[in-house]
């Protein structure tokens, strides 16, 4: 089964609980820059009287045609079978920046080694059922996890109440 995740902006609140927990769940740095896998970003629209923060916390997509998986030159990229976690093989990787470069996110960070890391939805929690940390810390629940196709239906089903009751 496919993966993937699904941020409700509405409800992110941007108390950085998910990037503290991929932090703690991959044993990240956290001095002076640290390399979160998953970041939030602060989002400014608007102007005084009406200006308004929104925030958005990204980590790896896991694209069904990820762009990493097909740049990267020595397959240290690759999608793990069962999960289809887009993977890395840090003993592959030859740190040239191809993934990140193709990347429409943003999203692979590059270690003190030179060596690519990214998001593997917590493919060791994936594998006994349980969510990954980012997913399973957010107070608010507005980051989920889980197949492209249930998260879109939910979507869509969230979009009709909300239209629903504006009636």
């Amino acid at each position: 089964m496919s993966h993937s995740f699904h941020l409700d902006v509405d409800r992110c609140t941007g108390c950085f609980a998910c990037a503290v927990a991929c932090m703690d769940q991959n044993d990240l740095e956290t001095g002076d820059e640290p390399t979160a896998w998953r970041q939030v970003f602060t989002v400014e629209t608007g102007t005084f009287p009406d200006a308004h923060l929104r925030y958005v916390s990204l980590a790896c997509m896991h694209c069904e045609d990820a762009p990493c998986l097909l740049a990267c030159p020595t397959g240290a990229i690759h999608r793990e079978a069962g999960t289809q976690v887009v993977g890395i093989d840090a003993d592959l990787c030859i740190g040239c920046h191809s993934c990140s470069i193709a990347c429409p996110f943003g999203v692979p960070r590059f270690g003190a080694d030179g060596k690519m890391q990214k998001c593997d939805l917590c493919s060791e929690r994936l594998t006994y059922g349980l969510e990954p940390a980012c997913v399973r810390v957010c107070p608010t629940r507005a980051l989920r996890q889980g197949s492209p196709n249930e998260l879109s239906q939910s979507v869509e089903r969230r979009v009709a109440e909300r239209l629903a009751g504006e009636s």
